[in-house]
């Protein structure tokens, strides 16, 4: 009878936090006058508080229309982001999946303190080094472009930490077994640290997907060409009357991150794990 109650709880507690998924997509199925309607009170500071229907009065994919064939500028950001993500999570992929690797198997002098070094800046928030960061941008001649964003992500520390966890992990035993055998370093890291530590690497990856799919602070700070925002800046520019292009525009920059939580969910939970082991 318990597994039943608590059965139960967690259907309640899973429909609750998908409400606001549902009004999402209600809310992109409304004509504009419903949609203004309904969030006027918030958006026009007028006085009530905004409402919304079930299910939409008149449903309609007008909105889509608009956006997927009349927003150019949509669609500049929309690439600007596929553009930034896959170049930071293919940078981490040949900085990190290595530095990981050393710091979990390989003698280096003075590696538990450069670690420890990696796991403070880590914890420290993007506010805390934004100014020494736009300073070394602004010096390199970087700002104002897409390699401002890159570089600084793909030297990310938090990538390097969560693949050390799964790296570390792999039995000794099985490494030492191939250098009996006559495998080199590289050959190990290759053939067997790479294969045995994939999960870590899918998870760091997946993680990172998510992150730098909806980077805000950074591209505020460091661009100031609007035609190189990424598609997470095109939602706050948008006004009530474009409403119902802001609750589709962003049903559209949640599919990728659906698809690929999906993907690599198994991973994922593989990956926080493992980030909550204590040194």
């Amino acid at each position: 009878m318990k597994k039943v109650w608590l059965w139960l709880l967690l259907c309640v507690l899973a429909a609750v936090v998908c409400i606001p998924m549902y009004f999402l997509i209600d809310g992109s199925l409304m004509g504009k006058g419903e949609v203004t309607e309904y969030l006027a009170p918030v958006m026009q500071n007028k006085n009530g508080f905004a409402s919304f229907r079930l299910l939409p009065m008149y449903p309609t994919l007008r909105s889509y229309v608009e956006l997927l064939l009349d927003s150019p500028e949509f669609f500049v950001m929309f690439w600007n982001s596929v553009k930034l993500t896959l170049l930071i999570l293919a940078g981490q992929l040949v900085t990190g999946v290595p530095a990981a690797w050393g710091f979990a198997r390989l003698r280096i002098p003075g590696k538990r303190m450069l670690f420890q070094l990696y796991v403070i800046l880590m914890l420290m928030p993007f506010q805390v080094t934004m100014l020494s960061n736009y300073l070394t941008l602004d010096r390199l001649r970087l700002l104002d472009t897409h390699a401002a964003i890159i570089l600084p992500a793909v030297f990310s520390t938090f990538p390097v930490f969560l693949m050390y966890r799964f790296f570390e992990n792999i039995p000794e035993s099985i490494l030492e077994s191939a250098r009996v055998d006559g495998a080199g370093s590289w050959t190990i890291f290759r053939k067997i640290g790479v294969p045995l530590g994939s999960a870590g690497i899918v998870s760091a990856m997946v993680l990172g997907f998510l992150e730098y799919w909806n980077l805000i602070e950074q591209p505020l700070v460091f661009l100031k060409d609007k035609s190189l925002w990424p598609l997470s800046l095109y939602l706050p520019n948008i006004g009530l009357e474009e409403a119902g292009m802001a609750f589709v525009a962003s049903v559209v920059t949640l599919i990728p991150s659906l698809l690929v939580f999906f993907a690599g969910g198994e991973y994922l939970e593989q990956g926080i794990a493992a980030s909550a082991v204590k040194e």
